[in-house]
C-alpha cells in the first residue's frame, strides 16, 4: 500500500458546495450522509479516510475518488491550461451526526 507524506490538513483542500453535493450531504433520517471534497492529487483513499475521521470526528464507511483532467482554455490568441484536480465522495456510517464544514475548522 502506498503511503503519502501529507498531513490531514494538506489532504482536504476544500469542500465542494454544489446543488448535488448539498443534497447528498443533507441525507434524511436513516440514510447515509455523503460529503464531497476537493483533495490533493497525491492523496490515497486511506489518507482521505483518516483526514475526514480526524477533522470531523466521524466514522467513514467508504471513499470514492475521481480524477479530473485540466481543460485547455483560450483568451484571445493566448492559450493556457487549468490545473488537473481530484474529487472525493466520502460516505459516512449510518447514524453519524450531521457535519457542518464551518464548525470543524
Amino acid at each position: 500500500m502506498r503511503r503519502s507524506n501529507l498531513s490531514v490538513w494538506e489532504v482536504l483542500k476544500a469542500p465542494i458546495i454544489t446543488e448535488k453535493s448539498l443534497i447528498l450531504k443533507e441525507a434524511d433520517e436513516g440514510e447515509k450522509q455523503v460529503l464531497s471534497f476537493r483533495v490533493d492529487r497525491r492523496a490515497t483513499k486511506d489518507d482521505i479516510r483518516k483526514a475526514v475521521e480526524e477533522i470531523f470526528n466521524v466514522k467513514v464507511e467508504k471513499v470514492h475518488t475521481i480524477n479530473y483532467q485540466g481543460k485547455t482554455k483560450r483568451r484571445g490568441r493566448y492559450e493556457g491550461r487549468r490545473a488537473s484536480w481530484k474529487k472525493a465522495y466520502v460516505t459516512l456510517r449510518k447514524g453519524e451526526p450531521l457535519v457542518d464544514y464551518a464548525e470543524a475548522i
